[in-house]
């Protein structure tokens, strides 16, 4: 299996090889600190060596489950918000066709997604596309009283019993939720649903290769088996016994973090791919909500290219200089497409007849790293060998350990998030929920 790799050198015109060589005995020893488990959250490592540790059983059970889904619904619902959709969602888009939804001879069942918004029109408008429509739901929370996947999961869950009975509902509703704890594993074992547990040591934005992101992974047709290969290969990879010089991920942790000290104070991560998109969402909950606390962090930004070469380019090219870019470029495509030769040529194209579309987009993703460059921004790239499921499953990997690594050079604890709960007492105390009253009479007298 082919690994992904990096190149720092575009990189180093802001800061040098030395300096970033010279962060290797630190990288290294926060790499240790992760490994060994005696760092900052190391109650939340479960993700570490997840990987390896799946065994044969746990994906067996995970297929069978996705295959009842398959065989009995036409569209699956997956409820959760943050890191319980994000990584779904990023591994789907990645993988799938382009346009799935408009194929019609079907082998796997639509996947859509609810709970990850508060959108009165979206639930509208998905309730009224599941009437007629054999549907399934997959809700993922441990708590199973987050406000999000809740709301949407009440009524989902009512939809689905007025629909096909409450006996036939309880085989189309799987429950990832708590070991022991929590509405959504009470409510569970009351109706009987199918289970899967999210491990108490993994924080939500590292579950992707749990459950949580396994069975509704699953559920699209996509091989979870090759996925955690994938991510096999790169813990293998990045473990503490691979020396600085050879582990993309404490290179990757330690150049990051000189460039912050230099003052690139955002990381634009850019793909010339539409189907990263939704990783680049799920990179962005992944490295903001580890690094950005204690008035630290650097600030993870995204763009599509060469999509986004016409909204902010211009930006990127000659804003203000506190940027750099990770670029993950895609080797080689799933598919093959030739610019066709035109006759009249009033687009001035015949030049291009003949050649890989991918060749020109190999060209715009060099040009652009060479202007940006030339332009300020220090560049790293991230070569992946295809869009697959080994390749996806090796960069979410690297991603996650590479996270944890840089939280430590930086000085904070990569797998808390106590920020995230603020907006939620104030949004509870607004609407008057109980147990917040003195919170609601105080935020009341502000308004």
């Amino acid at each position: 299996m082919k690994n992904i790799s990096l190149n720092i050198d575009k990189a180093l015109g802001t800061v040098t090889k030395e300096q970033v060589y010279a962060q290797a005995a630190k990288a290294h020893e926060c790499n240790a600190t992760l490994q060994n488990g005696n760092g900052a959250g190391n109650d939340f490592l479960g993700w570490l060596h997840l990987p390896s540790s799946i065994t044969d059983a746990e994906l067996t059970d995970i297929e069978n489950t996705a295959n009842v889904l398959r065989s009995k619904c036409e569209v699956v619902v997956a409820i959760g918000i943050g890191g319980s959709y994000l990584g779904t969602k990023a591994v789907v888009e990645a993988l799938n066709n382009s346009f799935d939804w408009l194929h019609t001879n079907r082998k796997n069942p639509v996947l859509v997604y609810a709970g990850h918004n508060i959108g009165e029109d979206y639930l509208y408008e998905l309730c009224e596309i599941l009437k007629g429509k054999q549907f399934g739901l997959i809700n993922i929370s441990k708590s199973g009283t987050t406000t999000e996947p809740a709301l949407a999961f009440r009524m989902l869950k009512k939809q689905l019993e007025d629909a096909v009975g409450k006996e036939e509902a309880k085989h189309r509703i799987v429950a990832i939720t708590d070991a022991k704890r929590g509405a959504l594993r009470t409510l569970a074992d009351q109706e009987g649903y199918k289970t899967f547990i999210i491990p108490d040591n993994v924080g939500g934005r590292f579950s992707v290769l749990t459950p949580v992101g396994l069975l509704p992974i699953a559920v699209a047709g996509i091989s979870i088996r090759d996925l955690v290969a994938g991510a096999i290969s790169m813990e293998k990879a990045t473990d503490v016994s691979v020396p600085f010089a050879e582990n993309m991920a404490e290179i990757y942790a330690a150049t990051r973090n000189e460039l912050y000290k230099s003052g690139k104070k955002v990381e634009i991560l850019a793909n010339f791919h539409p189907k990263l998109h939704y990783i680049a969402e799920w990179w962005k909950q992944l490295y903001g909500e580890s690094e950005g606390k204690d008035q630290k962090g650097i600030f993870p930004a995204a763009v599509d290219f060469t999509t986004d070469l016409h909204s902010m380019g211009q930006w990127i090219q000659e804003g203000e200089r506190t940027i750099y870019e990770t670029v993950i470029s895609v080797e080689k495509t799933q598919h093959s497409l030739q610019v066709p030769s035109d006759e009249a040529n009033l687009d001035g194209l015949n030049f291009l007849a003949g050649k890989h579309v991918d060749e020109v987009n190999k060209m715009a993703e060099l040009g652009t790293q060479l202007a940006h460059v030339d332009g300020g921004v220090p560049n790293m790239r991230i070569v992946i060998p295809a869009l697959n499921e080994e390749s996806i499953g090796g960069l979410l990997y690297f991603f996650e350990i590479a996270c944890g690594i840089s939280g430590y050079i930086l000085g904070v604890n990569p797998f808390n998030q106590p920020g995230v709960e603020a907006y939620k007492k104030n949004m509870f105390a607004l609407l008057n929920k109980p147990g917040y009253e003195e919170e609601s009479k105080a935020i009341q007298a502000r308004l």
